[in-house]
């Protein structure tokens, strides 16, 4: 919320990368930037990676975006980073609106059922 406050809307997605790292920073919150994501495929990796913008406390990936809107792409894309990296959630945070736009992806849950289900989306409340 600082870093939408601060600079608003119509930057570069790269501005509100480095304004986050320093907010990270401050707030003494454990990340990792443009975190490099494996992709496997019938048990070997491959060529091909994903680039998380940041992982937080080693459970939560943080992908950021200066868009309109957050459209079924970009949910898409972090839904994969959550199945690639089995972290418990993601949160995509859209700067390109006139005021921040926060979108919580929760991974697909674990050993509860043999079942797969799809994974669970949801919205943090809104904060005024």
């Amino acid at each position: 919320m600082q870093v939408h406050s601060e600079l608003g809307s119509g930057f570069l997605e790269a501005v509100y990368q480095d304004a986050l790292e320093i907010e990270f920073r401050k707030r003494e919150i454990p990340f990792a930037r443009e975190e490099h994501i494996p992709i496997y495929y019938s048990g070997q990796k491959i060529k091909s990676h994903y680039i998380a913008d940041f992982i937080c406390n080693d459970t939560t990936i943080v992908e950021l975006k200066a868009l309109t809107c957050i459209s079924p792409v970009e949910i898409s894309q972090v839904l994969n980073y959550l199945k690639a990296t089995k972290k418990p959630k993601a949160l995509i945070l859209n700067f390109g609106g006139r005021s921040l736009q926060i979108k919580r992806l929760l991974g697909q849950q674990q050993p509860q059922s043999n079942n797969p289900t799809s994974p669970i989306f949801s919205n943090p409340p809104k904060i005024p």
